[in-house]
């Protein structure tokens, strides 16, 4: 029995060194995969987490804006169509209407208010 006691320890203590010579080599195996896909990844340019994380922080935030503007165009076409109910339901006063006087010709041709004469160039 003994003898057996004996084996089996010095089996454990083999089978205990050759898993950690598979772990060092496992360890050994991930870091040089971890470096060349490091190497492939600044060739390919992408961007890191952290620039990520920044514009999609900048992105919900224009979202949110985007939104409450979107809000404030609907609230002012509404306020703007019942305003223009509002004003077509309700006829002028005497006093607002428009003036037509007859006893002055209209004008031929109306000036562009932004064109100067043509005499005043010579």
């Amino acid at each position: 029995m003994q003898v057996d006691n004996k084996i089996l320890d010095d089996l454990a203590r083999v089978a205990g060194g050759a898993l950690g010579a598979f772990s060092s080599l496992r360890e050994e195996v991930e870091g040089q995969l971890r470096q060349q896909f490091e190497r492939v990844l600044s060739r390919m340019d992408v961007v890191s987490r952290e620039e990520h994380e920044a514009v999609r922080a900048m992105a919900a935030k224009a979202r949110e804006e985007q939104e409450l503007l979107a809000e404030r165009i609907a609230t002012l076409e509404a306020t703007v169509a019942s305003l223009a109910t509002a004003a077509s339901t309700q006829p002028l006063p005497a006093d607002h209407a428009p003036v037509v006087s007859e006893s002055a010709p209209a004008p031929s041709v109306i000036a562009d208010p932004g064109s100067k004469p043509a005499d005043a160039g010579a």
